[in-house]
């Protein structure tokens, strides 16, 4: 880690899920670039050393894209924001 990076620790819940991986502008969004890893209660979590400022991305969870399992991401979501492809995508602010 360098000084002008900060570990930050994504968790998903999808306990049926086979694989689950993180995609986001930090990996040019792709799909199988970042695995995450199952706890023994079915949650998957990665910690990924970032630069500061605004981070977007998505789940991918058995090949299908997701801001989080079980949501049907909306305007009204405070943990989502609008993309150019007209869905939503979550965010991370590192300060």
């Amino acid at each position: 880690m360098t000084e002008s990076t900060k570990t930050m620790a994504f968790q998903c819940q999808a306990k049926e899920a086979g694989a689950v991986f993180l995609a986001g502008t930090f990996n040019d969004w792709q799909s199988d670039a970042t695995p995450m890893t199952k706890n023994e209660s079915g949650n998957w979590s990665v910690e990924l050393e970032l630069s500061p400022g605004r981070h977007e991305f998505k789940f991918v969870v058995d090949g299908e894209w997701c801001c989080k399992p079980g949501c049907e991401a909306s305007a009204e979501c405070p943990d989502c924001t609008p993309n150019d492809v007209g869905s939503m995508n979550r965010f991370v602010d590192v300060e």
